[in-house]
């Protein structure tokens, strides 16, 4: 394997990261967190989440508001406007179901 100085790593995961958000946001706003969510466990909700989490580790304060604007590139109520459909009640079951699995009830 190549070997990869830390900086440079932080870099390469830094913008893959930004592509993920990239493909999540602009290539494909059509599918919704709770399919993503149902299929792979995780969606941009999660991304946030995850995002707010690590600048606390860092001594930075964000709002779950903050993070989700972050990482959706807008105020998450005008993503939600824009691109979020009612999910059926199947979905949301799944949903449940893929949220206990992965995140836990005690969340």
């Amino acid at each position: 394997m190549t070997m990869i100085d830390p900086s440079t790593q932080v870099e390469l995961e830094a913008a893959a990261f930004r592509a993920l958000m990239h493909h999540l946001l602009e290539k494909r706003p059509d599918v919704q967190n709770i399919d993503l969510m149902n299929l792979a466990g995780f969606c941009r909700n999660c991304l946030s989440r995850w995002y707010q989490e690590a600048a606390a580790e860092r001594g930075i304060t964000l709002s779950k508001e903050e993070a989700r604007e972050i990482v959706y590139g807008m105020p998450y109520a005008d993503w939600v406007a824009q691109h979020q459909t009612e999910a059926s009640d199947d979905k949301k079951a799944a949903f449940q179901d893929a949220f206990n699995r992965n995140v836990g009830p005690q969340r």
